[in-house]
């Protein structure tokens, strides 16, 4: 089987870090927030061993890609942009896009705006439909009010990483500064094992993401991230300094008034790609999505092949439990290219 080869791509007006192995029919591989291109590592060398050219990138804002420090560079259209040219740049026409996290949501925004490009949608984490400011009594979407305004009202009562993350400066001080604790953090949080912290506890004034996320209760090298794998990650954010270690996650939190106004279709427009959803069980974004989401998702992807929840996997399922995630992703590659 072939090497993985790193390549620095010019892309829609930026350089970009990409991964690729294989090949065959391209498979677009987009991570989220915190990670990185190797958030994909267990998959990259299976899809290549199937037959298939797989891609992996650090998206905009991460990595050894380019850092825009201007949250308007981060709106869906722009990140689109992104990935398909680094399929321009690759020679490839179409690609299966799949997404985790914020990477889920470029890979949804891609059907919608570049639906040529798009051969198929597999989404790990988010399923479509899950608009971008919710109320919270009603765990509903809100209409005519900017996301931010909606989580600032929340905030007066509790602190919320969503509003915490719209003021330029505090999360880049608190994170950048603190870069190893806080991966070492989120990744245990949000994993099967771990947990959040009740956000309710806590006051917004003079509380810290950091506050929110507990200290892991094994110590690593845990089954699905070891030592080697969090050093690489920090040297990688930290590229570029404390200031700019997680601009790229940060920007896309607040890039969501920017996507409220100008992509009103995402979330509401039918998508008609073939697509599937992969989810952990014990992912917490099961628990804050309106809770009919997973059951009204094939009104609006009619050509969705399959919903799994994989069973002992928290938010990063395709690093957690790889086989169950690669199973499916590639029963649904070799059907879409029989």
């Amino acid at each position: 089987m072939s090497e993985a080869e790193h390549l620095q791509l010019e892309s829609n007006g930026i350089r970009m870090h990409a991964v690729t192995q294989g090949t065959g029919p391209a498979v677009l591989f987009c991570h989220g927030f915190p990670g990185l291109w190797c958030s994909w590592r267990h998959q990259l060398p299976v899809v290549a061993e199937a037959g298939f050219r797989a891609i992996a990138v650090d998206m905009r804002g991460y990595g050894r890609s380019d850092r825009p420090t201007d949250a308007g560079e981060y709106g869906n259209q722009t990140i689109v942009a992104d990935l398909t040219g680094v399929l321009d740049a690759l020679g490839e026409e179409q690609a299966v896009f799949v997404g985790h996290d914020f990477g889920a949501q470029a890979a949804w925004a891609a059907a919608l705006h570049a639906p040529e490009r798009v051969r198929g949608v597999v989404s790990i984490a988010v399923p479509y439909g899950v608009g971008f400011a919710r109320d919270e009594k009603k765990n509903a979407p809100t209409k005519g009010r900017k996301p931010s305004d909606t989580y600032a009202a929340i905030a007066k009562n509790h602190f919320l990483h969503l509003h915490y993350f719209q003021k330029i400066g505090p999360a880049e001080t608190e994170l950048g500064d603190n870069p190893r604790l806080f991966l070492k953090r989120i990744y245990w949080a949000l994993s099967a094992r771990g947990s959040l912290l009740d956000f309710k506890n806590f006051p917004a004034e003079g509380t810290g993401y950091l506050d929110v996320l507990a200290d892991p209760k094994r110590p690593m090298p845990w089954p699905w991230l070891s030592e080697e794998d969090l050093d690489y990650l920090v040297e990688q954010y930290m590229q570029t300094g404390a200031g700019t270690a997680f601009i790229g996650g940060l920007n896309s939190y607040r890039a969501m008034d920017l996507n409220w106004e100008h992509d009103p279709d995402y979330g509401r427009r039918r998508i008609e790609h073939p697509a599937l959803f992969l989810c952990g069980e014990e992912d917490p974004v099961l628990e804050i999505i309106t809770p009919n989401t997973l059951e009204t998702m094939p009104t609006r992807v009619p050509n969705l092949q399959g919903t799994h929840l994989i069973p002992d996997a928290g938010h990063f399922a395709q690093q957690e439990q790889p086989e169950p995630v690669n199973e499916a992703l590639l029963n649904f590659l070799t059907a879409l290219h029989r």
